[in-house]
């Protein structure tokens, strides 16, 4: 059963942080500064807190600052699930829940959830009836969204990548039937049109704080890079590599207010967790996980609580940044 988690510390010796219940030592010595511009985000009395922990992969963070709870994914369960703020209670929210994998929430409040299961784009109403948005391009079956954002205009950009068509640990095995890309959905009309069609395997996506920039993760089988878009109506053109981090790599991402690009990743001990980027590509800060991180976002009362989904747990801590809505 999943369960909530208690903050354990750092030790050169003897049980590690998380195996230990022993308070932890400020500063969070798993909090890693690598250019003096990520210093000014860094609070030096806030460790990172392992909130809850015993899934099998957990996904899609989405924060209900008007409940106070954290919404995400435990995809091979096939799951939605929610962690309470105040309470540190993990409920069942859906299940099952079309082994779903990004969420976030539209500009009314509404969820919006990638199902790598059903391989449809799907809102849940205020009154909790489940809209299909989006199942099909000209004919043929999304391969599965993976993940989503959604623009001030109201209109959804998602990626569909077949991650759950590839087996039946995260989906359904299928065929491949179209090239993966990043689509945009027209709320108002409901028409979807190919906004990224130049990616082996798009993953995460956000928006940079004007919205005039697209960051796009691409996750092949080889080398996995980060690239930057710029927004021409609705089409992501001019894409250029934003970084590389070979031989890690990210996958979903954030932008805070201040432009700097926070990125769940994968690439083993010292590099597991996120990794911050400055507007201009440049690393310049990690927060150290013991586990891969696959997503993250913003949340709390004032937006500056990184939440972040890493392979079995969920993990939260205070920034001095601030997220920017619609991711």
């Amino acid at each position: 059963m999943p369960r909530a988690a208690t903050l354990a510390p750092e030790s050169g010796h003897g049980p590690s942080r998380w195996q230990s219940p022993a308070p932890i030592r400020y500063p969070d010595p798993d909090i890693v500064v690598l250019d003096a511009r990520f210093q000014p985000m860094v609070l030096g009395h806030a460790a990172i807190e392992r909130i809850a922990t015993g899934f099998r992969f957990t996904e899609g963070p989405a924060y209900y600052g008007d409940g106070r709870y954290l919404l995400f994914s435990d995809i091979p369960n096939d799951a939605l699930l929610r962690w309470d703020e105040i309470t540190g209670a993990v409920a069942t929210l859906r299940h099952p829940a079309g082994y779903p994998d990004g969420n976030t929430r539209d500009r009314e409040g509404r969820l919006i959830s990638c199902e790598l299961g059903s391989r449809t784009l799907t809102r849940t109403e205020h009154d909790g009836r489940v809209t299909v948005l989006a199942a099909a391009f000209q004919g043929t079956r999304l391969t599965g969204p993976n993940d989503v954002v959604v623009k001030s205009d109201g209109s959804i950009w998602f990626s569909d990548n077949g991650a759950g068509i590839r087996g039946n640990y995260l989906g359904h095995k299928a065929p491949q039937e179209m090239p993966f890309r990043v689509y945009r959905l027209d709320p108002a009309s409901g028409e979807i049109g190919i906004a990224v069609g130049d990616m082996d395997r798009p993953n995460g996506l956000c928006f940079s704080p004007d919205e005039s920039c697209l960051y796009v993760v691409d996750t092949p089988s080889g080398t996995k890079t980060t690239h930057v878009y710029d927004i021409e109506g609705g089409k992501a053109v001019n894409g250029r590599l934003f970084f590389d981090g070979t031989p890690g790599y990210a996958d979903g991402i954030r932008s805070d207010s201040e432009g700097n690009v926070w990125c769940a990743f994968s690439g083993g001990p010292g590099q597991d967790g996120v990794a911050v980027f400055a507007p201009d590509g440049t690393l310049i800060g990690r927060i150290l996980l013991p586990e891969r991180c696959a997503n993250l976002c913003f949340g709390g009362v004032k937006r500056n609580r990184l939440f972040m989904t890493a392979s079995q747990s969920v993990y939260a801590l205070y920034v001095e940044a601030e997220g920017n809505p619609g991711g």
